[in-house]
């Protein structure tokens, strides 16, 4: 039976150290990365991000069409569907600093499809995936229309895909939770 898992927290929490644990002694790991390189900093972070993983696991950059790497190995970890989520929505409404509600449904669907239509197609391999997300309503409400439609579309995924998990943590200071 495939293990599904989320793992969620806030910046910098110790997420992905934690998901990229449940792998720690396998070489057979695709890692699906959604991050686009918009910057230097964003080439840093990735930059970093690369350095901590073990240099056999398969890199799959998509930012999305994720379940395409499915059927490589048997084991995946997805970091992250915050990023994924942020590209799609910027995919869908553009520069609009008006985003209706029809956009933000249409934004919300789309990373649900493309989440679910992974974790069908790990559970059909009998694979195992391992998923990290943020927890982005921990926070100050945001002052701006784009940032707090973000907020709100995350908050809604990441509820939606807690329920198709086996398991849920929350990672705070480094140290994890088990949720589910």
């Amino acid at each position: 039976m495939s293990r599904i898992i989320l793992i969620t927290g806030g910046a910098r929490s110790g997420k992905s150290t934690f998901a990229e644990g449940f792998y720690k002694d396998r070489s057979d790991v695709v890692y699906i990365a959604t991050a686009r390189i918009t910057d230097s900093e964003m080439r840093d972070r990735i930059a970093l991000h690369q350095a901590q993983r073990p240099g056999e696991w398969i890199t799959f950059e998509r930012s999305y069409g994720l379940k395409e790497a499915v059927g490589i190995q048997k084991n995946y970890l997805l970091d992250c569907v915050t990023i994924l989520t942020s590209n799609i929505m910027f995919d869908i409404t553009g520069e609009s600093e008006n985003i209706s509600t029809v956009m933000q449904r249409a934004v919300e669907d789309k990373v649900i499809d493309e989440l679910q239509g992974l974790v069908q197609a790990v559970e059909q391999i009998d694979g195992d995936l391992v998923m990290v997300t943020n927890e982005v309503g921990d926070s100050i409400v945001p002052e701006n229309h784009v940032a707090r439609v973000y907020r709100d579309i995350i908050g809604r995924v990441n509820q939606r895909l807690a329920k198709l998990c086996n398991e849920v943590y929350l990672v705070v200071c480094g140290l994890p939770l088990r949720l589910k």
